[in-house]
């Protein structure tokens, strides 16, 4: 374990890196912008990156010994008429994806009454520059659009195309740290990896919230004629109470519903759990369990890996990695600091 001084260190350089990536827009299906801040931050620690088509890759000087995975897209708001907004995620351009048993599919309906009074901030497409702020003051479901439709206060003006963000800082409260933390965290951990000298590969991918990010991600390994069963995805993990999500600072996966995530992956980061004294549950075990008692059946989920590994017959295959948390899809997004330190803790093993 690191002593308590180099905790406090660890943790404050962390926060001051997700609250500057916080800060910047990255809309599913308009992250062109925050790819752009996440190119200088890497290239100013010496690190080698190459964008592609939905991904940037990060390689230090040893970039197989290690593939880190994760999505950078954020949920939020697009223009899609005059004064009218819609789930980004959602819009029909992206309802051909298949979205069945997806958790993000699931939890629309969950959330659709949770952003009254939320204040959101328009950017020009690709090159994210602010354009004004709104506040929202109804959201709802449509039946015929089958979307999250927002009614927002101060953005009529807006031309269709627009994305629009929530407005977003990070609160430190209580030991708890809440944002949209999904999943700009697992970017400042990336970063954090890459200043303390990590040398390994990190892929950052568009557009998983829509279901695509996958595409992005494999399309690059095909590309590069590579095979791995060490790709570890980066993300949060979704917990109704914050006592189920307290319940483990680490939240790894068996299998997701496309099948078996590679065992032996796995076993490593519980094997470096038990060493570092860190506390993990496994996400697939427990929905299993609660659906024992819940009246409508949670969906098992299908992650980015679980497509990948599908898509490969399991020859590009690893592990997800993930940080338990309670409001989900929202900008109250909370984990614990104890979560976010055992995190940090488990990475900077492979550093």
């Amino acid at each position: 374990m690191l002593h308590d001084i180099n905790e406090e260190a660890m943790l404050h350089e962390f926060f001051d890196i997700l609250k500057h990536l916080i800060r910047e827009p990255s809309v599913v299906g308009h992250e062109h912008s925050f790819f752009r801040i996440l190119r200088r931050e890497l290239e100013e620690v010496g690190i080698k990156v190459e964008s592609f088509h939905g991904v940037l890759v990060a390689q230090g000087t040893r970039p197989d010994d290690f593939y880190l995975s994760a999505h950078i897209d954020r949920h939020g708001l697009l223009c899609t008429g005059p004064n009218e907004f819609e789930y980004a995620a959602f819009i029909t351009a992206n309802q051909g994806e298949n979205m069945l048993e997806s958790v993000s599919s699931y939890m629309v309906s969950q959330i659709e009454n949770r952003f009254q009074g939320q204040r959101v901030q328009a950017h020009l497409p690709y090159v994210g520059t602010y354009i004004g702020q709104g506040t929202i003051t109804n959201s709802y479901i449509c039946p015929r659009r089958k979307n999250l439709i927002f009614e927002v206060d101060g953005l009529a003006y807006l031309e269709p195309g627009t994305p629009i963000a929530f407005l977003d800082r990070l609160v430190i409260d209580n030991d708890l740290i809440s944002c949209q933390l999904d999943n700009v965290v697992s970017a400042a951990l990336i970063i954090y990896m890459y200043r303390k000298g990590f040398q390994g590969t990190a892929l950052f991918s568009a557009q998983e919230e829509c279901g695509r990010s996958w595409r992005f991600t494999l399309s690059w390994f095909q590309r590069q004629q590579i095979s791995t069963q060490r790709l570890v995805v980066l993300d949060t993990s979704p917990y109704t109470t914050r006592e189920d999500a307290d319940a483990q600072q680490i939240t790894l996966r068996h299998k997701d519903a496309n099948g078996e995530f590679s065992k032996e992956m796995t076993n490593e980061l519980v094997e470096r759990c038990k060493t570092l004294g860190l506390t993990y549950s496994f996400k697939d075990e427990y929905i299993e369990e609660q659906n024992k008692v819940r009246e409508q059946p949670y969906p098992l989920g299908r992650t980015e890996l679980g497509r990948i590994a599908a898509a490969t017959n399991g020859e590009i295959n690893g592990t997800t990695l993930q940080i338990p948390t309670t409001d989900y899809h929202t900008a109250n997004e909370t984990a614990s600091i104890s979560a976010i330190k055992g995190m940090l803790q488990l990475l900077m093993s492979y550093v």
